[in-house]
């Protein structure tokens, strides 16, 4: 069957021929039939280097040996049990080996639910309800996180402005905004609601976004000072800045930290973990009493996901791999900025380790209102540019680099910039 008999059955079955939020423009709306290490092929047989990596928890690439063959033999075994099973037990004591606030650990299906579950964790064991997020700071599609994740305009602080029709209001009345990186403002709203906050909820690597030195430090020490629970989101970080993840590589370690994409090579799985006395808000056998959390889901803690992400957990664990990961970044960004200077294009490139975006602007980038200096209709040309050349990416939006790619792939990658940034109007 072609690619355009494809397309023509999904626009009769899908909202906006699209799975969700990541839609792309006619000319290069493609239909996947394969992927293999750092490559894609749509059903056109287009090849493609691939930086989407599924959004990311492909850190492994497409098809990792080690991941088929572990699904294959799990899959034979059983796909889900609705109780405790080894695979899921051995990646949970991976993560409290690793992950440092890591205590114990509840998994979910999504990073979502972990977010919004962990959130809840915090509500119950503080008894207070209002949450602090960050401008521009993403943490899944639930009522809570939908809010100033993707504001048009600045947000009023700390009013928040819910990104989606259909959000309670009595829900946008209990989320609180301040501005990533900005210790005076985000000090000043605390102080202000600190008798009603539960939690502080931010990435630390907030999307593409280093924060400053002394930004988490300050808001551990306030956390501490006010009985606030500091929460990671550290669904992209985690296991992927480093194998403890962002707490590792920023030394600050929050209360609580969701984790997902690398830990479910590719499988849905997501967790939240953390300190004993938090994460045993969820203890089924205290439901009933004051400070119970419910936390739980049909395929939480799955096996085949379990077994997906120890096996991408156990080549992570291997010697070089994360140096190769920052190695093969820095090639990347590097070259992306002789390429800008050669065409007198001023860029941005902000990010850490194996996650960057390629932003076109001059002023450097500290916090969401910076990014909304930059020139998107250019950063999401580049993006359409780049996919009819042969990269696959989502248009003006993040990169991530995995085991699988290649200096050699790096260096084709960049010729294609070369001539995606000679075309921009």
């Amino acid at each position: 069957m072609s690619q355009e008999q494809l397309l023509e059955r999904a626009g009769k079955c899908f909202v906006g021929t699209c799975l969700g939020m990541f839609h792309l423009p006619p000319e290069v709306t493609m239909v996947m039939s394969y992927g293999k290490g750092s490559r894609v092929y749509d059903f056109a047989g287009r090849e493609y280097i691939d930086y989407v990596l599924g959004s990311g928890p492909l850190i492994l690439g497409h098809a990792h040996p080690a991941v088929v063959a572990a699904v294959q033999r799990q899959a034979a075994l059983g796909s889900t049990f609705y109780t405790l099973n080894k695979p899921i037990i051995d990646l949970a004591e991976k993560i409290v080996e690793a992950v440092p606030c890591a205590e114990k650990v509840r998994f979910t299906s999504s990073g979502t639910e972990a977010a919004y579950y962990a959130l809840r964790i915090a509500r119950a064991y503080t008894g207070r309800e209002k949450i602090l997020k960050f401008e521009g700071g993403w943490h899944g599609g639930d009522d809570y996180a939908q809010q100033s994740a993707t504001p048009a305009k600045p947000s009023q602080y700390p009013r928040p402005q819910p990104d989606s029709n259909g959000i309670p209001s009595a829900v946008t009345n209990t989320v609180l905004v301040a501005p990533f990186n900005d210790v005076e403002t985000t000090t000043r709203i605390i102080e202000e609601n600190r008798s009603e906050l539960a939690a502080i909820i931010l990435e630390p690597l907030q999307r593409v976004i280093k924060p400053k030195p002394a930004f988490l430090r300050e808001l551990r020490r306030i956390t501490k000072d006010h009985g606030i629970v500091l929460i990671y989101d550290e669904i992209v970080t985690g296991f992927r800045l480093a194998w403890g993840g962002a707490q590792e590589k920023y030394g600050v370690v929050p209360d609580l930290a969701t984790l997902g994409k690398a830990i479910g090579g590719g499988y849905p799985l997501a967790a939240i973990c953390g300190r004993k006395e938090l994460m045993d808000c969820c203890n089924p056998h205290r439901q009933g009493e004051r400070g119970f959390a419910f936390v739980s889901g049909t395929l939480s803690g799955n096996p085949l996901g379990a077994i997906a992400g120890l096996a991408t957990l156990n080549e992570l664990e291997k010697p070089g791999m994360y140096p190769r990961l920052y190695e093969l970044a820095e090639r990347l960004r590097e070259g992306v900025r002789k390429i800008a200077d050669s065409l007198s294009i001023p860029v941005q490139i902000p990010g850490d380790g194996p996650v960057l975006q390629i932003l076109f602007s001059e002023h450097e980038v500290v916090d969401y209102r910076s990014t909304l200096a930059a020139d998107r209709r250019k950063s999401h040309q580049l993006g359409v540019e780049l996919i009819k050349r042969g990269v696959f990416t989502v248009p003006g939006g993040k990169v991530y680099i995995s085991t699988a790619h290649t200096n050699e792939d790096i260096d084709r990658t960049l010729e294609i910039i070369e001539q995606a940034m000679g075309s921009l109007g």
